[in-house]
């Protein structure tokens, strides 16, 4: 019985610009800040970092400080998205994807679970060779092949 899992990595060790990120949202109070690393599952970022505002007030200036202090850390994002409407607003940092949403917009699209190691899935037992998945043995489970020119059998 064998259960699939992910590879094994090298010890996951925070860069300067999750640093960066993880200083940004604290000093924003963002709330529920969860750090995934997605380095096995996505070659989009090696990091994703999804935090929670209080408001889509709140979730905009989360965003924007983040994207800030970014570009005084030397990183400039390659888009920001969702800043409108204030929902969800995602920071494309390169090596780390930053997700600021509204605690019911998170709880809705219910990325962490999508992004976590994944379940253990058992895998069915195996048939033993030589003998049919059906009941009646391997003959019920062929076809009855007919030959050319051959007498049906009665």
């Amino acid at each position: 019985m064998t259960t699939p899992s992910r590879p094994r990595r090298a010890p996951r060790r925070t860069t300067a610009l999750e640093k960066t990120v993880l200083a940004a949202l604290a000093d924003m109070k963002a709330v529920n800040v969860k750090t995934l690393d997605v380095r096995g599952l996505t070659d989009v970022a090696d990091t994703m970092i999804i935090a929670s505002g209080t408001s889509d007030r709140h979730v905009r200036s989360i965003a924007e400080h983040v994207v800030q202090q970014a570009k005084l850390a030397g990183r400039r994002p390659f888009g920001v998205e969702g800043a409108r409407d204030g929902e969800w607003v995602l920071v494309d940092l390169q090596d780390v994807l930053v997700h600021v949403m509204l605690p019911r917009v998170r709880e809705f699209y219910g990325l962490e679970p999508l992004w976590e190691a994944p379940v253990a899935v058992r895998k069915p037992p195996a048939v033993k060779p030589g003998k049919a998945a059906t009941r009646g043995g391997a003959a019920a489970a062929r076809p009855a092949v007919r030959r050319r020119g051959a007498r049906p059998v009665s």
